[in-house]
């Protein structure tokens, strides 16, 4: 079957094929509403699909733009993609999805392919330490929009962030103002800055209450697994605990499996607080009390950047958003 192409839609419109090329790549050209209309109307009846590659070619850029995140089984990243992905279609791009799993070197690999791709921007979740796929996206000119977390010593680069203080000292404080002092907190990677603002959010607080304990504090990975192995570590201690904080609510999901195995109920006997505020929250019993972060929000408003900086209307721009102690079952 042969391919419809520009100048099947010129024969069938009875103009040029420059005409038809402008009218479909929206650019401007003085020709009637009708003719404009007539072109649309016979690209859709013939179903002409553009030669991205060819197009990518003439301008050096595709209309696509890569997400590169840390782990796509994570809900968080993944409702940050479906916000991108969502965004992005409303404004006539494309999206590649690269999912580094952690993982440095194949982080890497997965920049390399973008810049290959001629992507005309990223958006870049950090997955610990990617100084050097950032350095590569620099070096191919390559526009970088950060979400959640930023990355040393780039920590000028646009991005949307939300506050980290203001969700952990709501916590802290609604929990001992349920007379509540002994809190532990289940920190992510100390290579992650986000995990080193929260821990020194819930270290300031504490402290000023006068109940901080640093045998409470315990890092581990933002993963299912990584709650499990940070609760049997707090409650190993034999330390009398009224709550646990996790910075994520994956984490929070293995804590209270491993509280559940324990004949621990919740809150009665400890009480339990997550973060991030994921889909899954409403849906565990009981409900996850947690630190909300506009997830869709973030992933929205980082696309919208990226384009704006893409088109040359925005340089460099942080959008700072703010977190809210959700109260539920858990607390």
């Amino acid at each position: 079957m042969k391919k419809i192409t520009i100048s099947d839609i010129a024969k069938e419109a009875k103009v040029s094929k420059a005409t038809v090329s402008l009218v479909l790549n929206n650019k401007p050209i003085s020709v009637s509403d009708k003719t404009r209309e007539n072109i649309l109307k016979i690209s859709k009846e013939l179903n002409y699909i553009p030669n991205s590659i060819a197009r990518s070619l003439i301008t050096n850029k595709t209309e696509t733009i890569g997400i590169i995140l840390p782990d796509i089984v994570n809900p968080f990243f993944s409702e940050i993609a479906r916000a991108i992905e969502d965004t992005a279609g409303k404004l006539n791009y494309n999206v590649m999805l690269c999912n580094s799993d952690n993982n440095v070197i194949k982080e890497e690999k997965y920049t390399k392919l973008l810049v290959s791709k001629l992507i005309a921007g990223t958006i870049f979740i950090s997955g610990g330490n990617s100084k050097k796929s950032l350095e590569i996206l620099k070096e191919n000119g390559i526009p970088v929009v950060f979400v959640d977390r930023y990355v040393e010593p780039f920590r000028d680069y646009s991005g949307v962030f939300c506050s980290n203080s203001e969700g952990i000292n709501e916590a802290v404080t609604y929990l001992y103002n349920k007379n509540m002092k002994s809190i532990a907190f289940v920190t992510g990677s100390m290579e992650l800055e986000t995990s080193k603002l929260r821990l020194t959010a819930y270290a300031e607080i504490t402290k000023k209450l006068k109940i901080y304990d640093k045998s409470l504090i315990c890092e581990s990975t933002y993963s299912i697994e990584g709650g499990v192995a940070a609760t049997e570590k707090l409650l190993s201690s034999n330390k009398k605990i009224d709550a646990i904080i996790y910075c994520s609510d994956v984490m929070a999901f293995g804590g209270i499996k491993v509280l559940k195995r324990k004949k621990l109920k919740i809150p009665k006997d400890i009480s339990v607080i997550g973060y991030d505020d994921i889909f899954f929250c409403e849906y565990v019993e009981p409900e996850l009390t947690t630190i909300r972060q506009p997830i869709y929000e973030m992933g929205k408003e980082a696309c919208k950047l990226l384009i704006s900086i893409i088109n040359g209307k925005t340089v460099n721009k942080k959008i700072n958003l703010k977190s809210k102690l959700i109260i539920r079952g858990t607390a």
